[in-house]
């Protein structure tokens, strides 16, 4: 399964991105009015900063107005992936972008009946929001066991990108429910390499190993 990042912090993304663990980055409106800076710059440089794919929203919500942004979007780097809202006209514009080999990243997806639609409109990306509906008393994880069913059935393309992740356990729950990416924030890939039982060995480790007095170099 393939981690993106969801954030806009472009000093915290270069400090993760080094581990060499970072496949992509996405990004939203909130995330770029945190940032405080003009979008197409925050944008073009994070896709300096990775190779993968880097998701870059939309702020128009009719069709013309989101072709129109999704193609400037488009033109800043080669791996943008260009966010549109899961709506009658998003997906409209989906359709149209697919077909002028813009890659394309349907979000703010909560029900599988959207993620068919989304895949027949040939969206590259359908980002279901698990944690949100979590939050309301729907069961998030079962969404995207749905759409993988959904999407092997018919031999789609597009990818499910778990979104609205809200802690490791989220992850895994993903990646067996046959996510084929997710998108974390930082603070939680951060603490995909912790354990306990991993801190409390590696201190037993280098204290057995101080007191034979060696040195490997």
């Amino acid at each position: 399964m393939q981690i993106f990042l969801d954030t806009t912090d472009t000093a915290v993304l270069k400090d993760l991105a080094a581990t060499g663990l970072v496949d992509g980055v996405t990004t939203n409106p909130s995330l770029i009015a945190k940032s405080g800076r003009p979008m197409l710059e925050v944008i073009a440089e994070i896709c300096d900063l990775v190779e993968g794919p880097v998701s870059a929203e939309v702020a128009a919500i009719d069709v013309d107005g989101m072709l129109a942004e999704g193609r400037r979007l488009a033109s800043v780097a080669q791996n943008v992936v260009v966010k549109v809202p899961l709506t009658r006209a998003g997906l409209t514009a989906t359709g149209e972008l697919s077909r002028e080999g813009i890659l394309t990243n349907v979000t703010l997806c909560f029900s599988a009946a959207q993620a068919l639609l989304a895949a027949k409109a040939g969206a590259t990306y359908i980002s279901p929001f698990i944690g949100r509906l979590d939050d309301h008393g729907a069961d998030g994880m079962g969404l995207i066991t749905e759409i993988r069913a959904i999407y092997d059935n018919y031999d789609f393309d597009t990818e499910i990108l778990a979104a609205s992740i809200r802690s490791p356990a989220h992850v895994t729950a993903s990646a067996l429910a046959g996510a084929d990416c997710a998108t974390i924030p930082p603070a939680t890939f951060a603490d995909l390499f912790k354990h306990p039982l991993t801190e409390k060995g590696l201190d037993q480790f280098m204290s057995d190993w101080a007191k034979t007095g060696q040195s490997i170099l």
